[in-house]
């Protein structure tokens, strides 16, 4: 396993800055040919992720030239973009989703599926919700049946109420997990239970299994969740978007300056596209940080084929392919406290963290 430990980005990296120092310039080009906030700010970040790339080989009192160029000529590539796009829309075939199916189905469906979800409970399991959940008997009295205490009941209930939701989805799904692992990850996703999560190592199982990944989303919907964490599943170019808004708004939730949070999503940006690029799939998880100061943590993981040389991969000019993209130095260079940890064959996981304001 290749590792780096967290480390401070120096405060004097002339990149950075000097990139850095250009960013309202670059929003004042953008914002005045493009109207809408969304769509400039995702061409600010395409900018500067160019500017950031050549920065080592731009002339010194060229960047900024180069930054107004880099900034008009992806404004007009979006254009064209979007008039290719128009021209040939007429080509393009209906899309419109059929008219909605009849409802007197879907619930017989939905409760056939519960029907039968409930069959795969214990007896002991199905008997103690029923009377919970139908009867309307509390855990008190239930508890007394079951010689048992509330406290213990209720829990049984939550564990139960997971299970049942679990396998709900695979009745409707009609599929049947392909692991051994897949149950015991979905039932801790569900009950949303983190420490069982660590236990089972579900994040590395879910980058794993597509199975288990799709049918985390309507669990992890109905689990309890934090409200300083965002998950975003990173597979597309379209994720790579959403994860750096995810960034952005979490950052300015902390009254990060403008500058600080343009940065935090551009380094965002180039993790996720990463996994996109290497790895096709993994997740980012934006949180906020209070001690010891306010602050934002990202931690980028996938299961990709892992990165055989850390060391390497982090030194400037290093590239595994022919693009624009910052790669692992850029993405440090922005942050405060970076660190990668790799293994090959299984996957990468980078920790990113940003400080608001001095010590």
């Amino acid at each position: 396993m290749a590792a780096v430990e967290p480390v401070r980005s120096p405060g004097g990296d002339c990149g950075s800055a000097d990139v850095a120092a250009l960013i309202p310039l670059v929003r004042r080009i953008v914002a005045s040919r493009v109207p809408d906030q969304a769509t400039a700010d995702d061409l600010v970040q395409e900018t500067l992720t160019r500017v950031l790339a050549a920065a080592g080989r731009v002339e010194p009192g060229m960047l900024e030239p180069y930054a107004i160029v880099t900034a008009r000529n992806v404004v007009a590539s979006m254009w064209r973009d979007q008039d290719r796009q128009r021209r040939h829309q007429h080509r393009v075939v209906d899309l419109r989703p059929p008219e909605a199916p009849d409802e007197d189905v879907l619930a017989r469906e939905d409760r056939a599926a519960v029907a039968e979800a409930l069959t795969r409970l214990s007896d002991r399991e199905r008997a103690t919700l029923l009377a919970h959940e139908v009867s309307g008997q509390d855990t008190r009295s239930l508890a007394a049946e079951l010689g048992s205490t509330a406290g213990a009941v209720a829990a049984q209930l939550n564990r139960t109420r997971a299970r049942l939701r679990v396998e709900y989805l695979l009745v409707s799904e009609r599929v049947e997990p392909p692991t051994e692992r897949c149950r015991p990850v979905l039932l801790a996703m569900s009950s949303g239970d983190r420490r069982r999560q660590r236990e089972v190592d579900a994040a590395r199982h879910l980058l794993e299994c597509d199975l288990c990944a799709r049918l985390s989303e309507p669990l992890m919907g109905r689990a309890r969740s934090r409200d300083d964490a965002v998950r975003v599943a990173v597979r597309a170019d379209a994720d790579v978007v959403a994860a750096r808004q995810a960034a952005r708004e979490v950052a300015t939730r902390l009254e990060f300056s403008t500058t600080d949070v343009t940065l935090i999503a551009t380094a965002v940006s180039e993790i996720a596209r990463n996994i996109v690029r290497f790895a096709d799939s993994g997740e980012v998880v934006v949180t906020e940080l209070q001690e010891p100061r306010a602050g934002i943590s990202i931690v980028a993981r996938d299961a990709g084929p892992g990165i055989p040389d850390v060391d390497q991969a982090l030194q400037d000019g290093y590239s595994t392919y022919q693009g624009l993209g910052l790669g692992l130095p850029g993405a440090r260079r922005l942050m405060d406290e970076f660190a990668v940890v790799s293994e090959t064959g299984r996957g990468t996981t980078v920790t990113m963290t940003k400080w608001r304001g001095e010590a």
